[in-house]
């Protein structure tokens, strides 16, 4: 493991990193220093470590927003396999697929741990 020495909000870190992942963690304080930056450049708040907490909380409310899009989407194609085979005439082994289609992606969407978030 080596060490990057980075910039954020003019003060310097000394930071621990993977091999390989220079620009993942470059990418990172990029990501942390604009948003540090911009809350104090708004003016209300001017202790760094306030600064650091409010930034940290709006990147995880952006992770999070992230992370939920695509199961949203799958939701929408769900909802839309629903409506397009809930015909009267539907047949219960055409239900059962649903079923399974459906039990199929909550699966992928929990992972491994069970957890959506």
């Amino acid at each position: 493991m080596k060490q990057l020495e980075v910039q954020i909000m003019g003060q310097s870190y000394l930071l621990g990193c993977p091999d390989g992942g220079d620009s993942r963690l470059l990418e990172a304080v990029e990501r942390v220093d604009t948003a540090m930056c911009k809350i104090r450049d708004g003016g209300k708040v001017r202790a760094r470590e306030r600064i650091a907490v409010l930034a940290a909380l709006n990147l995880a409310f952006d992770l999070a927003d992230q992370s939920t899009a695509p199961l949203e989407a799958q939701t929408g194609e769900l909802k839309q396999s629903v409506r397009s085979s809930s015909t009267t005439d539907a047949s219960p082994v055409d239900s059962n697929q649903l079923l399974a289609s459906l039990l199929e992606r909550l699966d992928g969407a929990l992972g491994s741990d069970g957890r959506l978030l």
